[in-house]
């Protein structure tokens, strides 16, 4: 008993070390929001808290830059959800041919480099005008979102069992009745935990949008690197915009946590 209590005891320290090393990079960037530019450079714990970093960021176009993560975040994910998850249910439960080549090909997409195709992305957004656009980002990140809530769904879908859908058809449902009724109640966790995911790629993307937009459609991303300028970096200022653009995803991922618990592990589906 005493050697299975020391081992408990010594696995809890290690996932509080564990915890503390991977969130240091966090507090530290909060507490270096609340610092003056010079008190940022020495790195320390003591100085005199101000909010200036703040009034700054807040004062300039901060909430135009927000608005437009806010809306290019909303619709790809919305149009992610709308576009792949009937696609995963295609893949598991349709009669396709070769539904594996079909999966691979949407799995295989997400291996292209992103700075593999940003030439011609932005002279064919050049082309039809869409360049400092909205748009031009949802389409971008819906590229890259639906083939992973693909890959992510077409999991769920496949620890459903294929009787349910037997039996709902049994019933009279048809293909789309079963999916709509049936099975996106059972997957329900899960594609909330994809969607999350994308979420949280699309709200953090930097490479497109510095290079697709300049300031009509520019994102909280780019907004920050405007502290980046050649009389050097405005390290406090930075921190405190890093510090903003964190809120809205934590407050999203603590209220949601169960339910991203409960997809990312098992799909709340038990076959």
């Amino acid at each position: 008993m005493k050697k299975a209590k020391i081992k408990h005891v010594l696995l809890c320290l290690l996932a509080v070390v564990i915890a503390l090393v991977w969130v240091f990079p966090i507090i530290y960037m909060i507490v270096s929001s609340f610092k003056a530019e010079v008190d940022v450079v020495v790195p320390g714990f003591i100085f005199s808290p101000t909010l200036e970093n703040y009034k700054t960021v807040l004062s300039d176009t901060f909430f135009q830059y927000l608005g437009n993560s806010v809306m290019i975040t909303l619709g790809t994910v919305i149009l992610t959800v709308l576009l792949a998850v009937p696609a995963g249910y295609a893949l598991v439960f349709t009669p396709l041919k070769n539904p594996n080549n079909v999966y691979f090909w949407f799995v295989s997409t997400t291996f292209l480099p992103a700075i593999a195709v940003i030439i011609p992305v932005y002279l064919i957004f050049q082309r039809i005008g869409l360049v400092d656009n909205p748009l031009a980002l949802v389409i971008l990140y819906c590229g890259a979102g639906v083939p992973l809530m693909v890959w992510l769904v077409t999991n769920f879908f496949k620890e459903v069992p294929l009787e349910i859908v037997e039996a709902a058809e049994l019933d009279g449902c048809n293909r789309l009745q079963a999916f709509s009724k049936i099975m996106l109640p059972l997957v329900r966790n899960g594609i909330f935990s994809a969607a999350l995911l994308v979420f949280i790629i699309t709200w953090n993307e930097f490479f497109f949008a510095v290079t697709i937009t300049y300031t009509e459609a520019a994102t909280l991303p780019v907004y920050m690197s405007k502290y980046m300028t050649q009389q050097g970096y405005f390290w406090g200022k930075m921190c405190a915009t890093g510090t903003l653009i964190c809120i809205i995803p934590i407050i999203l991922g603590f209220f949601t946590q169960k339910a991203l618990v409960k997809g990312l592990t098992s799909g709340s589906v038990k076959g």
